[in-house]
């Protein structure tokens, strides 16, 4: 079996799956791309055992059809530094080899039989299916997946949940410290369902959507096929119920503080060097138009404060918020201005850029944090 394609093609596209690959695997086969070629197409899918992922290029020529795999390290590291041209693949399936030539050389490598590669998730036919676009779903992942947790208790909070109602899609992400909510007004279904999208697959997909084209997602109780451009994923979902996450977002902030998302982002990089490094506490002062920022580490003797110009209609309030997680929260809004609306010292503020993206509601909330007066 002999065929040819672009270099640069096969290479972008490996690159793309090798992110599939683990560095150590249950099954030797695993750490292998496997290719099937079909007519003038060739298929190449990369799987860890869980997420497996697959992707179409057109070939230039092709003399039969087949199947084998080859190992992903040794294959990755000799196609990426080979400039754009026809490069012919060669299989000897007697030698259990394949041959590689380019204009310069050529190399060879051994080969596994396909049949050992895992087989594909199944979708059943009642899955429910929506569709979105693809600019969408990247910009919702994008704003969601810091949110995400690492838990071992409670896995359910590690990844990214869509939440299909008659009135929107949500797509949520929480570590019980920090939410993220955004609500996409395009996608809806009288048939209310839900899945949880492991951070993996939704990380797969943050570097892969082309942000041209709609995304077909269908998903079961179990598993979800993603289709996206001349791709396809494939992964399993999370199981367990979701915490009911609109029960922690507070319906009533009467204290509002607009204020350029730019200036308090960068005046909370300035001062949380001087917070204490286990807390990471920073004290926010809001009073007549001004903001105050208070880092300190009584441990070191060292502290910092910064004021900054803000509209406010509130009572003067303190309250306390970790510089990190606020840092990361203003990092993943797009917008100049945003609002934060709170209630008191003891419950949740709320983030919302001042100016929404078409089409959504983006909400991100935040818990506080005790503060010594």
């Amino acid at each position: 079996m002999r065929f040819t394609l672009s270099s640069t093609s096969l290479c972008n596209r490996l690159l793309a799956l090798s992110k599939v690959l683990n560095s150590r695997n249950t099954l030797p086969i695993l750490s292998d791309f496997l290719f099937s070629i079909r007519g003038n197409q060739l298929t190449l899918t990369a799987s860890d055992g869980e997420n497996t992922m697959e992707t179409t290029i057109r070939l230039n020529e092709n003399d039969e059809d087949g199947f084998f795999a080859v190992n992903g390290h040794d294959l990755l590291e000799a196609v990426k530094g080979i400039s754009e041209q026809p490069i012919t693949i060669d299989v000897k399936n007697e030698e259990r080899l394949v041959r590689i030539s380019y204009l310069n050389g050529l190399f060879s490598l051994p080969i596994d039989s396909a049949e050992d590669y895992p087989q594909t998730l199944s979708i059943n036919e009642g899955a429910t299916e929506i569709t979105i676009p693809s600019a969408v779903l990247a910009d919702c992942i994008n704003r969601a997946i810091f949110a995400t947790a690492q838990d071992e208790i409670r896995p359910m909070m590690n990844g990214i949940y869509f939440d299909l109602t008659p009135e929107h899609l949500a797509v949520v992400a929480s570590d019980g410290h920090k939410l993220v909510r955004s609500k996409v007004f395009s996608v809806k279904s009288d048939n209310p369902a839900s899945f949880n999208l492991p951070k993996k697959p939704a990380g797969l997909l943050k570097g892969s959507l082309d942000k041209e084209n709609d995304v077909t997602i269908r998903f079961n109780a179990n598993n979800a096929e993603i289709l996206f451009a001349e791709n396809r994923l494939c992964c399993r979902l999370i199981e367990g119920r979701y915490p009911n996450y609109n029960s922690v977002i507070p319906q009533n902030n009467p204290n509002v503080i607009t204020i350029e998302r730019q200036t308090l982002l960068s005046a909370l990089r300035r001062v949380m060097p001087f917070a204490n490094d286990a807390s990471n506490l920073i004290r926010f002062h809001i009073e007549n138009g001004t903001l105050q920022l208070d880092a300190e580490d009584y441990d070191f003797s060292k502290n910092a404060t910064e004021r900054m110009h803000c509209e406010y209609n509130g009572t003067a309030m303190s309250i306390g918020f970790k510089g990190s997680a606020f840092v990361e929260v203003l990092s993943n809004v797009e917008c100049q201005d945003v609002y934060i609306q709170l209630a008191d010292p003891s419950r949740a503020g709320v983030v919302l850029p001042t100016d929404q993206p078409e089409g959504q509601d983006v909400l991100m909330l935040l818990m506080p944090m005790l503060i010594n007066e």
